[in-house]
């Protein structure tokens, strides 16, 4: 009789840790799951697309406060340009009326850049949202984890094992299923970050804009635009980042170890998010932006 309630016991215990185990890894993977899921939709968003208000906010700042200043510079500019035309041909001994139709051309084009900043920047998002969602198609579905066969295989597994290699295990998901919220909520934070960013590239835009008709200014004008082009096509390596990733969780197999497979997982996610955090100075590079 005692033999029979120590049988009991041990199934339920069984059972008890069975079941904490199957909850411990289908919130793991349920959480990254999502956050990938996700990642195509939020890096292809525009700037306005991505948050109406943040964007009429940081659209209105741009009016009022910065057009203004990019209106001083360029006055400024348009001046410098002015003189050092006239200047440079002989002390104004050898002036070529053409001279005075090129600077109004070019102080036309001048006023037109900085009269459509937004519109320019905002193409240029719109460039990289093309590129994302080119990428998504190749990887959308590709990048999520079965969770429903990983649990399946992992309750054949649980079934032959000892209590406590059972208890052993219910400490290892537990460590690894924190460890993966803890990434799920890097990987929205670094997606929240860039989009700040861009609104905060986007709020200057009139006074960089307002630096291209001078040679030397126009270095400022120059690397502000290589930047937006960077932040842009950051998405992109994000969703190059994510099919790497697809392609290294798929070719873990649960059935083999079931313990180097959680941590393999574990150790893929991890590489994906210090990948993401690295996209930003990757595109700044490719694109020469300082």
């Amino acid at each position: 009789m005692l033999d029979g309630v120590i049988e009991e016991i041990e199934k339920w215990m069984h059972g008890l840790l069975a079941g904490m185990v199957t909850a411990n890894m289908s919130t793991m993977y349920e959480d990254v799951n999502t956050q990938v899921g996700t990642i195509a939709g939020e890096v292809g968003k525009t700037p306005q697309g991505w948050n109406g208000s943040i964007y009429n906010l940081i659209h209105g700042l741009s009016d009022s406060v910065m057009l203004p200043i990019a209106g001083v510079i360029i006055t400024y500019v348009l001046c410098y340009e002015l003189i050092s035309m006239l200047t440079e041909k002989n002390n104004m001994h050898d002036i070529d009326t053409w001279m005075f139709f090129k600077y109004l051309i070019k102080a036309w084009i001048a006023v037109y850049l900085v009269s459509h900043t937004l519109d320019i920047t905002l193409a240029v998002f719109d460039l990289g949202k093309r590129a994302v969602s080119s990428a998504a198609g190749t990887v959308s579905g590709t990048a999520v984890i079965d969770v429903s066969s990983l649990l399946s295989l992992m309750e054949e597994k649980m079934a032959d094992m000892e209590l406590g290699e059972l208890a052993a295990l219910v400490i290892e998901t537990f460590i690894i299923s924190f460890g993966m919220k803890l990434l799920s909520v890097l990987i929205t934070v670094i997606l929240y970050v860039r989009m700040v960013e861009i609104y905060l590239y986007i709020s200057v835009a009139p006074i960089p804009f307002a630096t291209f008709s001078n040679r030397e200014w126009g270095q400022i004008g120059s690397n502000y635009l290589r930047g937006l082009f960077a932040l842009a096509f950051q998405g992109f390596f994000i969703m190059v980042c994510v099919g790497i990733y697809a392609v290294l969780a798929g070719t873990i197999h649960m059935a083999d170890n079931i313990h180097s497979a959680l941590f393999g997982v574990a150790a893929y996610t991890v590489i994906l998010c210090f990948s993401l955090m690295r996209t930003g100075s990757l595109s700044k590079s490719i694109f020469n932006a300082h």
